[in-house]
């Protein structure tokens, strides 16, 4: 594709497509849309560039919207965008990173694949008048800054410049552990308000290149599609996209139990479903800290993070917020290898400390493909 434009007909493709990706995290894609939808009412234009196609020598930097998912559930999405139109958080946010750098940014990267966190950097590359390229670190949402493909390559996340929603600001310059800066940040997000916007990851387009997850935008736009043509032929949309995207159907059922808090500025759950249809019988148990970190069918560990368990209405095929699971709803988990860049990064040590089960309470579990654990537990 090279260089193009988001059309307007994309929107809800792209938007189911970030939803599913978001794994439950990523923020609300209804969000994404209020975004959308006011930068296309003022003339804004989305220039999108492919990551191959970036300069060697240009400036990259990543970033985005912290906050728990149940945090910025609770604020008025219309409202916060039209304050943005005065006083833009995540602006502020690339405006320190330039000053402190001394060049002006030529591309945007997005942190993650999600409902929020994709078009938020969307609408920042439009006000700054430069591309966003198709592409981001996780090629899923994750919930920690440090979570990322970058780290792998020896990218680093400092300086890292964050601006609460209450308009602190602080920047995290160096640190000598990978999750000092997520931690630092969470804690200004909680006491500022639930939300805030931070900058991270400047690079080189060489080290982009080299590094980053690709076709954030298109293979959302893709998948998106795919869901919105079997709803209208009135085919199963869960199975269309296990066969179309090459997942593996790990679990279909009722949600039975979910136990669920706001802490420290992530949104963390516990989640049991009674199987049905082919998991009649059985029992799936999910923990999520903002997205699915970890699944459990009848004890035996089926997935485990960086590769993604896609939580999808078995109805429709939408994918589902974590912050929205209730008793009684009726889910299939979809799963899904994680990029082979992510796979290179848990075999580094820097990977195996940003990613591993400690920073979502299980330091036991150590990553294993999903591929192997269900061959494994299948046997």
């Amino acid at each position: 594709m090279a260089r193009w434009v988001l059309d307007k007909k994309d929107v809800d493709a792209l938007l189911i497509g970030l939803g599913i990706y978001g794994t439950g995290g990523g923020g609300d894609p209804e969000w994404g849309r209020i975004i959308i939808e006011n930068d296309f009412s003022k003339g804004r234009v989305y220039n999108i560039i492919d990551p191959e196609d970036v300069e060697d020598d240009a400036f990259v930097c990543s970033g985005g919207i912290m906050g728990s998912v149940k945090a910025l559930e609770h604020m008025s999405y219309d409202e916060i965008v039209q304050s943005w139109e005065d006083d833009f958080i995540l602006l502020k946010a690339f405006i320190e990173m330039e000053r402190i750098k001394g060049r002006k940014i030529d591309y945007i990267i997005p942190f993650e694949a999600g409902g929020l966190n994709t078009p938020v950097i969307m609408t920042l590359a439009a006000r700054m008048g430069i591309p966003i390229i198709n592409a981001d670190a996780v090629g899923r949402s994750a919930p920690e800054t440090q979570m990322t493909s970058f780290v792998g390559y020896g990218i680093s996340l400092n300086p890292m410049p964050l601006v609460d929603h209450q308009g602190n600001t602080i920047v995290v310059m160096n640190a000598n552990e990978l999750t000092y800066a997520d931690e630092i940040g969470r804690f200004v997000v909680t006491k500022g308000g639930g939300m805030g916007a931070n900058a991270h990851y400047a690079m080189s387009g060489a080290e982009l290149k080299k590094s980053c997850i690709p076709g954030a935008i298109s293979n959302s736009i893709r998948v998106g599609e795919l869901i919105l043509e079997a709803q209208q032929k009135g085919i199963d949309p869960v199975a269309e996209f296990v066969e179309k995207e090459k997942g593996l159907k790990l679990f279909e059922g009722t949600v039975t139990e979910v136990e669920g808090e706001d802490k420290g500025g992530f949104y963390l759950t516990n989640v049991v479903l009674d199987g049905a249809n082919d998991y009649a019988g059985k029992k799936a148990k999910m923990v999520i800290k903002n997205e699915v970190m970890a699944l459990w069918v009848d004890g035996e560990i089926k997935s485990i993070f960086p590769d993604l368990v896609c939580m999808l209405y078995t109805d429709t095929g939408i994918g589902v917020m974590s912050s929205d699971i209730k008793e009684g709803m009726k889910i299939s988990l979809i799963g899904l290898p994680c990029h082979e860049r992510l796979r290179y990064c848990m075999e580094t040590e820097a990977g195996k400390n940003a990613f591993g089960g400690a920073r979502y309470g299980y330091p036991e579990l150590e990553y294993v493909p999903f591929e192997k654990l269900v061959n494994k537990t299948s046997k």
